[in-house]
């Protein structure tokens, strides 16, 4: 394929994976400032063609003393999302309508990812506000799919999916609002891990809206990768509420009952390409071989009225975070400089404010009738996103709002339903569309089962292992 960027060499972090790397550290095989080292050198041999960093703190990461040496992920390189405050750096959350103040604090978060012993790189890309499936905006950043520059590399966590992908950097940090960890992970070959609702820290601030959907994790290129994470996070905090997920090292002796979603009709929003629907059928057969019971179900809900509700909310965010600047980002946001599909979904909330805690009960309701299927399966399997990963362009912030709105709910129809329930859901990038690029499938579990996604996972990778960019 033309357009394909890989930082995999024969370098200190050769093709490991986050485990692998920090394996290598603990044999003194390699050491940590070897490891950070070559990721500096990768990420900067690949950023210019991927447009993934937005902050640089490679001299902050080459002072080692500071790492937790007893964390699993000592000396691991990585990056994170540039919506978590790191202490003495901004925070500019993907837009170029304010001018971030240095953070006087690190994020809970962003403790609880250091505290398991990796280094920060710096921060990586995502679109305004997080708000949209795909980084492009031509002013601030248009984030490439390693895979295929010409392509888009996800979102919101796009900056990080493009290292991790490209071999850059092992693990990143990513956080999700209505796919934004599984769909670049989908779309990047890599593990995403949406966690279930309070498992770890969220972003801070987010406990207070009415439905609290956005979740932090992390993405990876392998299931042991994301299980030692959780693992690792839970020893700095471990929400007492969900029963603990512990280190997932295999799958499950258990069988499974899990069902996957029929296609929608022709015309309807997220009606499944040929390639997506064909990669779901396939993964049916092979979850079928394993021994697992599979039954195929219609979508328990009407899409286009889950949908209208969600983006009211969504519109809500928009609104306090494009009126609310001082409050929310301790800065004045300038409403002249907001891309089109910020100030179209603020517009939206604008004007159907006074249904909003209509949407909110709605979303409730239709969540707790979605998590009713748990009550007869196991797991529910589903696509990530309904047809092929799109160009660059496809989702440009310059559009006009109701285009680009258009094309993100007929893209990304399946993933926010967890976001609303809480519940876990994992992507795994089980299949390739006919245009090379990687294809996922989404697995959700009741809350507090995000064991049973990694067991299932852990299977499934060693079943059909899939590939990176290192392989190819």
């Amino acid at each position: 394929m033309t357009n394909r960027t890989s930082a995999f060499t024969n370098d200190a972090l050769g093709n490991h994976d986050a485990s692998g790397v920090a394996e290598a550290i603990s044999k003194k095989e390699i050491s940590p400032e070897e490891a950070i080292e070559a990721a500096i050198q990768r990420a900067e041999k690949v950023n210019d063609q991927l447009n993934a960093i937005v902050l640089r703190t490679y001299e902050d990461a080459r002072q080692v003393e500071n790492l937790n040496k007893d964390g699993a992920f000592f000396g691991v390189p990585t990056f994170f999302k540039d919506t978590d405050n790191i202490k003495g750096y901004p925070t500019q959350m993907g837009t170029g309508a304010f001018s971030s103040k240095k953070a006087r604090s690190n994020s809970r978060f962003v403790n609880q990812f250091l505290s398991t012993g990796v280094s920060s790189l710096g921060k990586t890309t995502l679109p305004e506000f997080g708000l949209l499936c795909s980084t492009e905006n031509e002013r601030w950043a248009v984030t490439r799919n390693p895979w295929n520059t010409d392509y888009t590399s996800g979102g919101s966590s796009s900056g990080s999916a493009a290292l991790v992908a490209s071999g850059a950097v092992p693990i990143a940090s990513g956080n999700d609002g209505a796919g934004s960890i599984r769909i670049p992970a989908a779309i990047c070959g890599l593990v995403g891990l949406k966690p279930s609702r309070h498992r770890i820290y969220g972003i801070d601030g987010t406990e207070m809206m009415p439905i609290e959907i956005v979740h932090q994790g992390v993405l990876t290129r392998s299931v042991r990768d994301t299980a030692l994470f959780y693992s690792e996070a839970e020893k700095f905090h471990l929400n007492k509420r969900l029963p603990a997920i512990g280190h997932v090292t295999s799958g499950a002796e258990k069988r499974l009952r899990i069902a996957f979603v029929e296609n929608l009709t022709e015309g309807t929003t997220g009606r499944q390409d040929q390639d997506t629907y064909e990669l779901q059928i396939r993964t049916a057969k092979l979850l079928e071989s394993l021994g697992h019971t599979v039954e195929q179900v219609p979508l328990p809900i009407d899409v286009d009225t889950m949908v209208g509700h969600f983006l009211n909310y969504y519109g809500f965010l928009s609104y306090m975070s494009s009126h609310f600047g001082r409050l929310v980002f301790k800065a004045k946001v300038d409403k002249t400089l907001l891309e089109p599909f910020t100030t179209g979904l603020a517009a939206r909330f604008k004007r159907n404010a006074l249904t909003l805690p209509r949407s909110i009960r709605e979303m409730r309701r239709m969540g707790k009738e979605c998590s009713e299927q748990f009550e007869k399966y196991d797991v529910v399997m589903s696509p990530v996103l309904a047809h092929k990963t799109p160009k660059i362009g496809y989702f440009s912030p310059e559009l006009a709002y109701e285009e680009v709105k258009r094309r993100a709910i007929d893209f990304a129809t399946y993933t926010g339903l967890y976001n609303v329930t809480g519940e876990p859901a994992i992507s795994l990038p089980l299949g390739i569309d006919s245009d090379g690029i990687p294809l996922g499938v989404q697995f959700a579990a009741p809350y507090g089962e995000d064991r049973r996604l990694l067991e299932l996972a852990y299977e499934l990778e060693q079943a059909q292992p899939w590939r990176i960019m290192a392989e190819i």
